[in-house]
């Protein structure tokens, strides 16, 4: 505790029982060591607060006017430390996570529920973006954590979680479903349906690193919209694993002939400054599957 408040509760519990050596005995403290603490009060404030005489001591009128405010510090720093407390031991909480769709959708709630199976005080905020939002948000602080394709941002601290592929999407009886693998040059022969999210999407990376070219005919942050593009037989597509789990349409997934994957991960800006909830929250990340 605050040398102050040591003080204003020795000149508090003084009062209470009239007597240095009752509140000595209250506060573990020896008698010569109240005496001291209250006379350094009245030394640093320049006024007297006891009257002492053979049969205890009291208030004078200029501590009389004191009293209240010191007995208010001291209740106010009882209740910080019992948020404090409360906070430390997951009594109380807000978890705040960038996530994008998939995640939200795929793994979140596996893992709150387990997490809020042990600590069910604890809130949750979450927002959705693309990848450049999520690290903005983590950059300043508006979200605790946030997953993200990895790599990001150098200062960040990241938790890899899983390879996520990449798989082509097609309708029902497409000639491209009859092939174990579909090779990408192939992917130029068809119209192509683009899940574009944003600057850093993996599917216009892939194509780039390829060098294709293929004939995009809608483009569109909506993976929903892309799947059912796809099983109405306007084109063929390339989505990640996660994002056609329990996909509710009618599709035809294969793997490319050469390896297509991304990388998810948690990031956070320093572990070691995140809050208790937080750092308790990352032991339950492998609960998502």
């Amino acid at each position: 505790m605050d040398t102050n408040l040591q003080k204003y509760l020795a000149l508090i519990k003084t009062v209470e029982y009239g007597s240095f050596t009752k509140a000595a005995a209250i506060l573990n403290y020896s008698q010569s060591g109240i005496s001291r603490m209250i006379n350094d009060l009245e030394q640093e404030w320049g006024v007297a607060l006891l009257e002492r005489s053979r049969s205890g001591v009291r208030l004078t009128s200029d501590g009389v006017k004191l009293l209240p405010y010191a007995q208010k510090v001291c209740q106010d720093y009882a209740k910080l430390q019992a948020q404090v407390d409360e906070i430390s031991g997951l009594e109380a909480g807000l978890i705040r996570i960038g996530t994008f769709s998939s995640v939200a959708t795929h793994w979140l709630p596996r893992i709150i529920k387990k997490f809020q199976a042990d600590y069910p005080h604890i809130d949750y905020e979450l927002l959705l973006g693309d990848y450049a939002e999520i690290e903005t948000w983590i950059a300043e602080g508006r979200v605790d954590c946030g997953f993200l394709k990895l790599p990001t941002r150098p200062e960040f601290e990241t938790i890899f979680l899983e390879q996520d592929p990449l798989l082509v999407v097609l309708p029902q009886k497409h000639p491209l479903a009859k092939l174990p693998k579909v090779p990408v040059q192939e992917l130029l022969n068809y119209p192509f349906m683009l899940l574009d999210k944003g600057e850093q999407s993996e599917v216009g990376e892939l194509l780039e690193q390829c060098g294709l070219h293929p004939q995009v005919h809608f483009t569109t942050w909506d993976d929903y919209a892309i799947m059912s593009m796809v099983e109405s037989g306007l084109g063929i597509a390339i989505l990640p694993q996660l994002i056609l789990r329990r996909a509710p349409y009618k599709l035809v997934l294969k793997e490319l002939a050469i390896p297509a994957f991304r990388k998810i991960g948690l990031a956070l800006r320093e572990k070691k400054t995140a809050s208790q909830a937080v750092k308790r929250f990352l032991d339950y990340l492998p609960y998502r599957a």
